[in-house]
């Protein structure tokens, strides 16, 4: 299997690549597209980096998992193909985009657009076999990711982290909080958003409102 991360990246994590855990990765992850249905498709698996470079990135959102129903994922953590029905979990990301801001509700749940305004849609592991949630965890993926938050944490600054749900607070541990800006609310999910952890968070508007300060430009979710 060939990756196709962007350049950018590239430079920030050689020594990830040529760890022997990302070795052990690419076999495994190659063997499992040959022998299973897995998505997203191959040349998606990196598609948060290639739409959002190192250099660009100064939002941070992560999920944990890929969807893994037919055409869902599309290598954009909570984001699905153009056409794709829209997961509960994005429902409650757009409505709660919908309140905190006035934006009407989107009708595709393909989150291209965030990315390419340099909002880096990272899930925790980037596969995942068809039906099977969690069946690449464990692999070496969860390892890579957080190098690359490190790394993000590390050479960067004033960028936003937004951790919703236990998951992605845990890693906090890996973000310098003197340097970095970190916003956390309940997860989107149905369970935590009707359980009233999720809704009236105005994680967008918050988000804006630090990039103006700090004199960046907004992003148009």
């Amino acid at each position: 299997m060939t990756w196709n991360i962007h350049k950018s990246w590239k430079a920030h994590l050689e020594q990830e690549f040529n760890a022997p855990y990302f070795k052990e990765l690419t076999t495994f992850v190659t063997e499992e597209y040959q022998a299973y249905t897995c998505y997203p498709k191959q040349e998606e698996i990196f598609a948060a980096f290639n739409h959002c470079s190192f250099e660009e990135t100064r939002v941070v959102i992560i999920g944990q998992d890929p969807y893994h129903g037919p055409n869902q994922a599309n290598g954009l953590c909570f984001s699905v193909h153009d056409g794709v029905p829209h997961p509960p979990s994005l429902k409650n990301i757009f409505k709660e985009l919908s309140t905190d801001i006035g934006k009407p509700y989107p009708t595709s749940g393909n989150l291209e657009n965030w990315a390419n305004q340099g909002v880096l849609l990272l899930n925790a592991t980037l596969t995942v076999r068809a039906h099977e949630a969690g069946s690449h965890q464990n692999k070496g993926w969860e390892t890579f990711t957080d190098a690359v938050i490190k790394k993000i944490s590390e050479e960067k600054t004033a960028v936003i982290f937004l951790l919703w749900g236990g998951f992605a607070k845990k890693k906090s541990k890996l973000i310098d909080e003197n340097k970095h800006h970190i916003l956390t609310s309940g997860h989107p999910s149905p369970l935590s958003a009707n359980r009233g952890y999720w809704f009236g968070n105005k994680c967008f508007s918050t988000t804006n409102s630090i990039l103006r300060k700090i004199h960046k430009e907004p992003i148009a979710w």
